[in-house]
């Protein structure tokens, strides 16, 4: 069984963001691996366990995991992240001519990097913090002509009968849902806890291989990504304003009437 995960290099959740030119200020800002996609590793991991149960991950299992990651050079730190978790390898498509693609550009890249790959599983997080759009997963699948499963909260693989089975979370409740290798699964962040690296992790990363791909490797020219092919672009974006002081109520008997009358204020009675 071969399984690709899909990660991301993302400004740190903390940082504190602008825009330069209609795309976000990366250079300037520390970046990490998307927290969502951690989880992607993770189930990627206890699948691989689960049905290796005398072997781990990438140890003669007989099953691999591949990151696919779309970025510059630095996206690599990203990578090794993923990789000191247990993954096996890399895929890193790397091309000065992807700046600035949305998301329709980006799951065309990944599509095309997943689709030589011979996969049975495309696992992904459910989106990517820096534009919460949660649309890849669903573009994967259709650019792959492969069945989606998203917004898992839990996975069951059984890969004698190449099937997949999910538990997927909704806001009616919860649906059973299976497909038959090779599909694409998202998955939510409480189907598990991501394990820390360990130090014997971090050594092995080191020494796992990263395969660095250009747009011509895969086959896709550089006028269907970036920019000027993207579909969507911003057109203007500001500050977020700084944060007012509070107001503050002297109760001298009478604060739960200055209350209301602050609450009808702002309209929220």
């Amino acid at each position: 069984m071969k399984i690709a995960v899909c990660v991301k290099q993302v400004p740190d959740s903390w940082a504190e963001k602008k825009m330069s030119g209609g795309v976000l200020d990366r250079a300037s800002i520390d970046a990490v691996l998307n927290d969502l996609d951690e989880y992607a590793v993770e189930e990627a991991l206890r699948i691989v366990e689960a049905n290796s149960p005398t072997k781990e991950a990438g140890e003669g299992s007989g099953h691999t995991i591949t990151l696919i990651s779309m970025g510059p050079d630095r996206a690599t730190e990203a990578i090794r992240k993923a990789l000191s978790m247990g993954a096996d390898d890399a895929i890193h498509i790397c091309d000065g001519a992807l700046a600035g693609s949305d998301a329709l550009a980006t799951s065309l890249v990944l599509s095309k990097a997943i689709s030589d790959g011979g996969f049975d599983l495309v696992i992904c997080g459910t989106e990517s913090t820096d534009a919460r759009m949660s649309v890849v997963p669903a573009m994967l699948a259709e650019r792959l002509g492969w069945a989606q499963l998203t917004f898992a909260g839990s996975v069951a693989v059984d890969p004698s009968a190449s099937k997949v089975s999910i538990a997927r979370s909704t806001e009616f409740g919860i649906e059973n849902m299976e497909a038959d290798f090779p599909a694409v699964i998202s998955v939510i962040e409480k189907i598990n806890e991501p394990r820390y690296p360990s130090f014997k992790g971090i050594m092995a990363a080191k020494k796992k291989v990263i395969t660095v791909k250009t747009l011509a490797d895969i086959a896709i020219s550089a006028d269907q990504v970036g920019s000027s092919a993207s579909w969507s672009t911003v057109k203007d974006a500001v500050l977020r304003p700084a944060r007012s002081a509070g107001i503050k109520v002297e109760d001298g008997g009478d604060g739960g009437a200055k209350l209301v009358d602050y609450l009808a204020e702002k309209r929220v009675v």
